[in-house]
């Protein structure tokens, strides 16, 4: 190695540990907020309706919403649905949305529903294979394989803030169990 490139490997090995001590989206060494701070706790609707119906039917037709949706119903109780479906937006972008329903009894032809969903973003990433092979004059070189390993990384989660995105989910729920009621 040369002595003159000594001080700039040092520069550049100090400014990387510096970099590697920052947290992600904390460029200007600020503390982060944390994210539980941001949790309003209103008492908005967003994510919860009352509904005319018993809980065992305010279920079912929560479980009717998401298969005529194309969702995969994976579980589906009295008071229990969850379900999920697959999205590939780009060639190597894949999302997954997921349900959470929870159906409350508040009287003997009253619901509360409860929804959450959540959005899970993955990106596919390609693993190359190499085998390294010790020379004895030269030291050890890393030589390509030539085969290659294709794997989903999950990339984001978060649960889907949307109002809007619920509002179409309750309304279809109310079509249905009002179909139901007129006994079609």
């Amino acid at each position: 190695m040369n002595l003159r490139s000594l001080p700039c490997l040092l520069v550049m090995a100090a400014l990387l540990g510096g970099c590697a001590a920052t947290k992600p989206g904390n460029l200007l060494g600020r503390p982060a907020e944390p994210v539980y701070t941001r949790e309003t706790f209103q008492a908005d609707e967003k994510h919860s309706r009352l509904v005319d119906a018993p809980v065992a039917e305010a279920c079912e037709a929560a479980r009717r919403a998401l298969l005529s949706q194309g969702y995969v119903v994976s579980r589906a109780e009295t008071r229990l649905v969850q379900g999920a479906k697959r999205f590939q937006p780009e060639g190597e972008v894949h999302v997954e949305i997921s349900f959470h329903i929870v159906c409350a009894g508040e009287g003997e032809r009253t619901a509360t529903m409860f929804v959450s969903a959540q959005q899970d973003r993955y990106v596919l990433k390609k693993t190359s294979t190499a085998a390294s092979v010790g020379v004895s004059a030269i030291g050890s070189i890393s030589v390509p394989v030539g085969s290659s390993e294709d794997s989903l990384v999950k990339v984001a989660s978060e649960t889907i803030p949307a109002g809007v995105f619920y509002d179409r989910f309750f309304a279809l729920v109310q079509q249905l169990l009002k179909v139901k009621s007129e006994g079609g």
